[in-house]
């Protein structure tokens, strides 16, 4: 990193913290030169996801549009939503894809809501398979209890 002070090329390390957001580090460090102070910041860099819709439009993937949608779900339910948006958006972000449809990021939700709490899934699933009578519902509970 190089010096503010003197532009010397080199600096070594003195304290690193998290910043509170949890996505970033405070470093202080020492100029190897000038031995003058100072603090930067480093940020994990990350690639915008695009988000192929089932109409077949393509969008910018919003975190907050997919906690909105499992909040819903797991309204007074013992679930941390915000938990699993996290996780959700570091499989994709690591699994190098550019492009995600909504279908796999649905299946995604599914699973996970479906390991954590049978009513936030039902909830979801209903909106997300797009459940048109008590059937469906119905048709659901009973798969829920057969995989049980």
């Amino acid at each position: 990193m190089k010096c503010p002070v003197c532009g010397y090329p080199e600096s070594k390390v003195i304290d690193s913290r998290p910043v509170s957001d949890g996505n970033s580090i405070r470093r202080r460090r020492e100029c190897l030169n000038c031995q003058k102070r100072f603090t930067t910041f480093e940020m994990i860099e990350t690639v915008q996801l695009i988000v192929i819709k089932k109409s077949g439009e393509k969008e910018l993937f919003d975190r907050n549009k997919l906690l909105g949608g499992i909040l819903k779900a797991t309204q007074k339910r013992p679930v941390n939503a915000d938990e699993i948006v996290n996780e959700i958006e570091s499989e994709l972000q690591n699994s190098l894809k550019l492009e995600v449809t909504t279908t796999e990021i649905g299946e995604m939700v599914m699973n996970k809501l479906k390991k954590l709490d049978q009513v936030s899934y039902v909830r979801f699933a209903s909106v997300y398979r797009e459940f048109t009578d008590v059937n469906n519902f119905l048709e659901e509970l009973m798969e829920l209890k057969k995989d049980k």
